[in-house]
């Protein structure tokens, strides 16, 4: 990159609000969140309510998302409470999108109507799981028969429905994922984002997994579940638009695009990572912690960085190449004020040659083969 090549960033247009309770902490879970203790939820607005005023003025935004945790764990006043809060600060401008992750059990009457007074127009639907075995395995506190509850109720609120749903459970076959495919479609959700189980240090998984108790799916169960599922959805007129995710036309998740695109975004609440002016930050993890902070007046923030030329541009590489439409290369090199060709460097050459990424006569991007191994190939790129 030259020394005149100037970068600007525009202010965020998105906006991300993290509430960190929940009713039970899932045994694969390693998000920020706290279990069992309500009792903090009028300090955790107080305290949202001052890391806010950081913000300084109102900030026009065209998607807003929250998550968790559980947003919707909350009783309905304090839900109703925690909407009124962000919108506030947050200006949702026209034809915005207004997302809210839901926990099937949630869904009540009550909150449904909390969640469409908002003006909640996507849901995000943590099913899991049709299997009340798999459900069982993940420590779910729902039932196959709830999911579908959960579902109509959500579909009454929002225009957009996503299900969340994960693949790769101890003493899954291939035929039970599909029967999860089957029942998902059968609902016709707007969205479906299918995540492969994976057992992170940290979790309660994480030991039982040491000491043989708990036997994840084999690599190659795994991949052919996921090389299903794209078959599967893909013939259902879903569009494969990311690594993770799948769309029916226009309704693509357009907040987690901020995030693969590489643009800016404000954050708040514990564990809240945001990208503002190219500075990173990340809020403390821990709720206790975030709270006493807020309410001593200090700073939430934990950690804090500058991103130099070169890092902006490895970050954005590696996410745009989540996008199954890949990255435009002259956009890129014109944006970032680096090629693809000087990032990628050997690394680069090498997975083109093994075939798991291709070029098109404008863009690169992930092969099938590719889509297989893709956290694999990212740290080389980000190195």
């Amino acid at each position: 990159m030259s020394a005149e090549f100037a970068v600007s960033f525009p202010p965020p247009r998105a906006a991300y609000v993290h509430v960190p309770f929940c009713r039970h902490r899932c045994g694969y879970c390693n998000f920020t969140l706290i279990a069992g203790r309500d009792d903090l939820i009028e300090r955790y607005l107080r305290a949202l309510a001052k890391e806010l005023m950081l913000l300084e003025s109102r900030r026009p935004v065209e998607t807003l998302f929250f998550g968790g945790g559980t947003p919707t764990h909350l009783p309905p006043a304090q839900l109703a409470q925690l909407f009124a809060l962000v919108r506030d600060w947050f200006d949702l401008q026209r034809g915005f999108e207004f997302s809210a992750e839901a926990n099937p059990l949630d869904l009540t009457p009550e909150r449904c109507a909390v969640l469409q007074t908002a003006g909640v127009n996507r849901i995000s639907l943590g099913a899991q799981s049709f299997s009340q075995r798999k459900l069982t395995i993940l420590e779910r506190d729902h039932s196959p028969q709830q999911v579908g509850a959960a579902f109509r109720s959500a579909k009454e609120v929002a225009s957009s429905v996503s299900l969340d749903l994960i693949f790769g459970v101890p003493g899954e076959t291939l035929t039970e994922w599909e029967n999860d495919l089957q029942n998902a479609l059968a609902l016709q959700p707007q969205h479906i984002s299918t995540y492969g189980l994976t057992i992170e240090k940290g979790t309660s998984f994480f030991p039982r997994v040491n000491r043989g108790e708990l036997k994840p799916a084999e690599e190659d169960t795994a991949a052919a579940m996921y090389e299903r599922t794209i078959d599967v959805l893909t013939a259902a007129g879903y569009e494969h638009y990311e690594v993770s995710n799948f769309a029916l036309p226009g309704h693509r998740c357009r907040h987690n695009e901020t995030y693969w695109l590489g643009r800016g975004y404000f954050a708040v609440g514990p564990g809240a990572a945001r990208y503002v002016n190219g500075v990173r930050e990340m809020n403390h993890r821990s709720t206790t912690a975030w709270l006493s902070r807020l309410e001593q007046d200090q700073s939430p923030t934990a950690e804090r960085e500058t991103l130099s030329g070169e890092e902006r541009a490895r970050e954005r590489l590696v996410f745009g190449l989540r996008r199954l439409a890949g990255i435009e290369s002259q956009a890129f090199a014109r944006e970032t004020g680096f090629s693809i060709e000087q990032l990628g460097g050997a690394d680069l050459q090498r997975f083109l040659d093994q075939g798991f990424l291709e070029r098109t006569a404008t863009s690169l991007r992930l092969t099938r083969r590719g889509l297989l191994i893709s956290d694999s190939l990212w740290p080389y790129l980000l190195s």
